[in-house]
């Protein structure tokens, strides 16, 4: 389905966001169209106070700096505010209940839920209680928020998004898995390069391979080829990796030579931190083929999108 034909209603059915396999292709598209248009009020400097004062909790269970700041500052252009609660698993075996933690929130008027770092089974308990959304802004699972943001990255730079190719290169992470669901179901063609040590789990391709055809290989230079798009993550961000695994990862750092490999006017992507010279190497992502910033600076306008869709 082409995008560019698409035209937005602007709200979609389901209120939850904890993975991309929730929505269907019509309702990415409303969470892309939504980032437009707020980033375009953002640079007319047009008011966006949608959420009238609506508190919105962040859940956190691990640290952040870009998420936590964008959703801080899009909170507060949207007119709402937001509220810390740190997130315990101690707590949880103590006896912290989850329907009485969402109904409590709800009831203080909390108009929506951001977690960081929560498993997805505890948060599949949350959406079956909660009265009110839960957004999930990253976990060892899926990274939904990173994804609207990456698409719509790729949207605005490429002007399309159906018959691109992206090439996943590096580690199988949790933003891996959410990047190939949104990309297939957008019409992108969708190549993986892994070690076999570091694969995106099993389960996660498995049920993208149902909206697209997935290309998987150990071959970054394989993957590489004729891509539109090189998209890598950290090897090390919240997570100890050891001398012997970077031996492993070495051939998939994205370099020149692999981005040689892909179209002249290739983008590269990186959803940040980025350990330069470990998953890429400095003049690829500072040079001119990199979106890094791009990305960095979407995620403000994507959060915003996904809160105005989502919350009532």
């Amino acid at each position: 389905m082409d995008i560019n034909r698409y035209s937005p209603r602007y709200g979609v059915n389901y209120k939850h966001m904890t993975k991309l396999a929730d929505f269907s292709t019509e309702e990415i598209f409303e969470f892309l169209y939504a980032t437009r248009a707020m980033k375009d009020k953002f640079i007319a400097h047009e008011d966006t106070r949608i959420l009238n004062g609506v508190t919105v909790a962040l859940l956190f269970g691990d640290t952040s700096l870009r998420t936590r700041s964008a959703l801080e500052i899009g909170i507060s252009q949207l007119g709402g505010g937001c509220v810390d609660l740190p997130y315990s698993e101690r707590d949880m075996r103590a006896g912290e209940n989850i329907t009485d933690i969402v109904t409590v929130l709800a009831r203080y008027g909390v108009g929506a839920i951001v977690t960081r770092g929560i498993k997805q089974t505890a948060l599949d308990d949350y959406v079956a209680v909660s009265p009110i959304p839960i957004i999930n802004s990253t976990n060892d699972d899926f990274d939904p928020i990173q994804t609207v943001c990456d698409l719509f990255t790729i949207w605005e730079r490429k002007r399309r998004l159906e018959g691109l190719k992206i090439a996943y290169i590096g580690k199988g992470s949790h933003v891996a898995a959410s990047l190939i669901m949104g990309a297939v179901k957008c019409g992108m063609e969708v190549a993986v390069a892994t070690p076999d040590e570091f694969r995106i789990k099993r389960e996660h391709v498995l049920r993208a391979e149902q909206y697209g055809t997935l290309t998987l290989t150990d071959d970054p230079y394989y993957a590489a080829k004729d891509a539109d798009i090189i998209y890598t993550d950290s090897y090390r961000y919240h997570t100890r990796i050891s001398d012997e695994e970077l031996h492993i990862m070495a051939p998939y750092k994205v370099n020149n030579s692999i981005m040689s490999t892909a179209k002249p006017d290739a983008m590269f992507m990186h959803p940040l931190p980025a350990s330069r010279g470990v998953e890429v190497t400095a003049d690829v992502i500072d040079g001119k083929q990199s979106a890094v910033m791009e990305q960095a600076e979407n995620k403000l306008h994507a959060i915003k999108g996904i809160l105005g869709l989502l919350v009532d």
